[in-house]
Formats: structure tokens, sequence, C-alpha cells
């Protein structure tokens, strides 16, 4: 198994364990909250999490560009989640712990986007 294919499997149960837990906290934003920023974080991480198995399926080697390309939006979808989030944690929707919570969670995630997106612009 190559570098590629270990970076991104890593990849799908961090995301798993990242939205489960935004599921939970965005449950318990204000009721106002949870229909507005709360559906456009959720639509954002879904968005994320449906690229990402997209790019676990195609053919890496034949579209590299394309993976570089998806990799980028994947990137561009994390960018939108922390900045949701620090709009929550400004208007104390969400504690200062559980803000740490994810933010430790969206960088493991962005530590893996990173390293993909070097492998893929490599060999691009």
């Amino acid at each position: 198994m190559n570098q590629i294919e270990n970076k991104q499997l890593m990849l799908i149960p961090k995301i798993e364990d990242y939205i489960e837990y935004m599921l939970i906290v965005i449950v318990k934003l204000p009721r106002t909250e949870k229909f507005n920023i709360g559906n456009e974080y959720k639509l954002s991480i879904y968005s994320m999490l449906e690229k990402t198995l997209y790019l676990n399926k195609i053919n890496r080697k034949e579209h590299m560009k394309e993976c570089l390309d998806i990799v980028n939006k994947i990137d561009v979808e994390l960018n939108c989640q922390r900045i949701y989030l620090r709009i929550m944690k400004k208007q104390a929707w969400i504690d200062t712990k559980k803000f740490d919570v994810i933010m430790k969670k969206i960088y493991e995630i962005g530590s893996i986007i990173g390293g993909l997106t070097k492998v893929y612009a490599k060999n691009n």
C-alpha cells in the first residue's frame, strides 16, 4: 500500500469521528442557530465526506490532477468549517472546551489533507 492510500484510509475514520462529534454539538445549539449555521455546517461536513469517498474511489495514477482538485475542494470545506466554528465560539453558542476538541479534530484532518496535497502536487 502506497503513501497516498495510507493517508486516504486514515482520513475516512477521522472524518467519521469528527462528524459524529459535530452532530452532537449542533443538536445542542440554540434553536434558531441549529437550523441556520448548524444546517450550513452539516451540509459542509457531508460534502467533505462525499468528496473524500469519491477521492478514495478514483484511479489515482490516471487522474492525479482531478485528485488534486478534489483535495483542494475538501480543504476549502474545512476552512469554511473553521469559520463557522469561530462564529459559534464568538457568539458563545459553544464553550471553549468543545471549540478546542473540534479544532483538534479539524487540525488532524487538515494535516492529512495537507499531506495529500503535497503528494498529488508533486506527482502532477
